[in-house]
């Protein structure tokens, strides 16, 4: 005879400890006696176990299960919590086949819908284990709570219709949870016997923007067709491009359509995250055909990306020391900064990133460390926020920064007068950077954060660095919550905004985007003056033409900073820097660029276009790339530039400049 001992857990009770360091079914098979029991199956609420000792009775058994229970938990009732059961049957036969005595004495029959029961219980409590292991989310989870409470009545009065006919708008952003909860929805309806779903139990499809040669619904009512009440779906539907048409009558055509099947599909409307007034008027809009309940999926802030990033670097063996959060917080601003951000997928991103990297620097160590410290996540950033000098050696170092360092050092010092003075209200310290491309805007505005930092002024010191458009959404509703999420991670530091003019179109022009994200930026300035910087950065003509047009914007952005063009001789000094920082160099490679700069002509120098800086920098780099050629073509080990890389470099086309030749007439 063959002895199994299963064990079964309350769900509700499994649920209650979900947040224990080692989960109970695995807390209880650390301390089975390996001499007497062998797993053979576990769940997260029971287990299977092979009894070795063929002489132990079922009393017995139980009780040393006990025991370890009320070891591991003391504090609690462990025959309410813990069911044991023992099984026996023949080597030959299988589990089934064993005729057994329920413990109710209801036959075979009654044992089967018990298990069936203890089985539903378990899924259900195992599907809100997952649920509630989602970071953030908070109103989904509380839909998911809801409709399991609801559940027992649901089938006990068999109203599935009344469940059915409930559909959800959800406003969620890209990488921010929508796919996984869809799935854990399916998986919700399934544990608690609401429906039996379909092996492939989601499908999304999305509505295309209306075009006269195209049907925008076509998909979604393929779909719809191919329902089945025996087999449930969700049918999740993209509504963004209809956001602001869904009085249409063909939408509200389509709606009736959705209506008609809604016993073959839970329906699920899909929006970006959205304001919670403009999502309520989609909803209602919804509602006269639909009942819907509406559920946002926020941002994720510091404290989420953290708790994203903890669980999959746990999940490849990998721990985080505190001090490394700030670097990889900045590696997650630089993701941002395109105004491109998915969410949990970038964030998934980033730690493979970190992953690769660090298992790269510990293959040939005795002890790998697994342990992912400050060294680690610096090396993800492109310019990592710390650095050996202090921020005021490092503007100090910046070529023609003194008229810049002098009104820095005024705003400064006015600041730290008000903070010693313990005034009640801080000067404002939003600012202006006007000038042409190149011209340090961006690397000073980095090097403000950590001035600030260490005056104390600032909480963090980072950087988040954006450009005008990035602030504005493409649907309506959508522009406020992004502009109001970019603040959010910016406090404590600074806010970079390149390009800020192009949030004004100008008094004659139509709606725009940027009006609203003017007006979240302008609250957000007041309502959080102490607590970060916003920094606007343009030409000057098109920042003062922003801040003609808005009053508000310019009473709260007080200092205004110039950045001049550079001149020859800096724009040479800023060459050689590049050089002397990264490699070997030949003798009269100076001589040839400091001739080249000399040669730059007014017109070019004061040219809209001229990119200063960058435009060194990518001579620089054209004159690198020609001697990494050229030492690899023959064969040399060390890259040292030469004046011939310079000439090279200099003489292609985005770097030569036509001069007007004066011809002398005559015979």
């Amino acid at each position: 005879m063959k002895k199994l001992l299963v064990i079964e857990l309350s769900g509700d009770w499994v649920f209650e400890h979900r947040g224990d360091d080692v989960l109970p079914v695995a807390a209880l098979e650390q301390e089975l006696d390996g001499s007497v029991f062998e797993v053979e199956e576990s769940s997260l609420t029971g287990l299977v176990l092979l009894v070795k000792d063929e002489g132990a009775g079922e009393a017995q058994l139980r009780a040393s299960v006990l025991n370890i229970f009320r070891k591991l938990y003391p504090d609690e009732e462990g025959e309410s919590i813990l069911t044991v059961r023992l099984k026996e049957y023949s080597i030959d036969a299988p589990a089934d086949g064993a005729e057994e005595p329920a413990a109710g004495g209801s036959g075979r029959e009654g044992e089967r819908a018990r298990e069936e029961e203890e089985s539903g219980a378990n899924k259900t409590a195992a599907v809100l284990c997952e649920i509630d292991a989602l970071v953030g989310a908070a109103e989904f989870k509380a839909l998911a709570a809801e409709i399991a409470k609801l559940a027992p009545a649901v089938i006990g009065r068999k109203t599935y219709d009344v469940l059915f006919h409930q559909s959800y708008l959800f406003s969620v952003g890209e990488g921010y949870g929508l796919t996984t909860g869809l799935g854990l929805l399916a998986k919700l309806f399934s544990a608690l016997g609401l429906a039996k779903m379909h092996r492939r139990p989601v499908i999304e499809v999305r509505l295309d923007a209306f075009e006269e040669s195209k049907e925008p619904f076509e998909d979604a009512e393929r779909a719809l067709n191919n329902g089945d009440k025996e087999q449930v779906r969700i049918l999740c539907i993209d509504i963004s491009e209809w956001m602001e048409k869904t009085d249409d009558r063909r939408f509200k055509q389509f709606l009736k359509t959705a209506e008609k099947h809604a016993e073959e599909f839970i329906l699920v409307f899909r929006v970006p995250f959205v304001d919670k007034d403009v999502l309520a008027g989609i909803q209602y809009s919804l509602n006269d055909l639909l009942s819907v309940r509406s559920v946002s999926f926020p941002p994720f802030g510091e404290e989420e990306i953290e708790a994203c990033a903890g669980k999959e670097l746990a999940r490849y063996g990998f721990s985080v020391s505190a001090d490394a959060w700030n670097y990889f917080h900045e590696r997650i601003g630089e993701e941002k900064s395109d105004g491109k951000f998915y969410g949990l997928n970038t964030v998934r991103k980033v730690v493979r990133e970190l992953v690769y990297k660090k298992q790269l620097n510990e293959i040939d160590k005795a002890d790998p460390d697994e342990v992912i410290r400050i060294n680690d996540t610096r090396a993800l950033c492109a310019s990592p926020f710390a650095a050996p000098l202090s921020a005021m050696e490092q503007l100090d170092a910046l070529v023609g920064s003194e008229q810049i360092k002098d009104k820095l050092q005024e705003i400064i010092a006015q600041i730290e007068l008000s903070v010693r003075a313990n005034a009640s209200e801080r000067p404002c310290i939003h600012m202006r950077f006007l000038g042409n491309p190149g011209t340090g805007k961006t690397t000073v505005a980095r090097i403000i954060g950590r001035i600030l930092k260490e005056k104390g002024i600032l909480r963090v010191g980072g950087f988040f660095e954006y450009s005008g458009r990035d602030f504005c959404g493409r649907y309506v509703g959508e522009t406020a919550p992004k502009t109001a999420s970019i603040c959010r991670d910016a406090y404590g530091s600074v806010l970079f905004i390149d390009e800020a003019y192009s949030l004004y179109r100008g008094k004659g022009s139509d709606w725009d985007y940027g009006k609203e994200a003017i007006d979240t930026l302008i609250a957000e300035m007041e309502n959080h003056r102490n607590d970060f910087v916003v920094i606007m950065a343009g030409y000057t003509e098109d920042m003062e033409k922003l801040m003609e047009g808005n009053l508000g914007l310019a009473s709260r952005m007080p200092y205004a900073i110039e950045f001049p063009n550079f001149t020859r001789d800096q724009l040479h000094e800023i060459f050689v820097s590049m050089v002397k920082a990264k490699f070997a160099y030949e003798e009269g490679l100076f001589e040839a660029s400091r001739a080249y700069f000399a040669r730059l002509g007014d017109e070019v120098l004061a040219a809209k276009d001229f990119s200063n800086a960058r435009f060194v920098r990518n001579l620089f780099e054209r004159c690198w790339a020609k001697a990494a050629m050229r030492c690899q073509l023959n064969k040399e080990e060390k890259v040292v530039l030469t004046e011939d890389d310079f000439e090279r470099a200099a003489a292609e086309k985005e770097f030569t400049f036509n001069t007007v030749k004066k011809t002398r007439m005559g015979f």
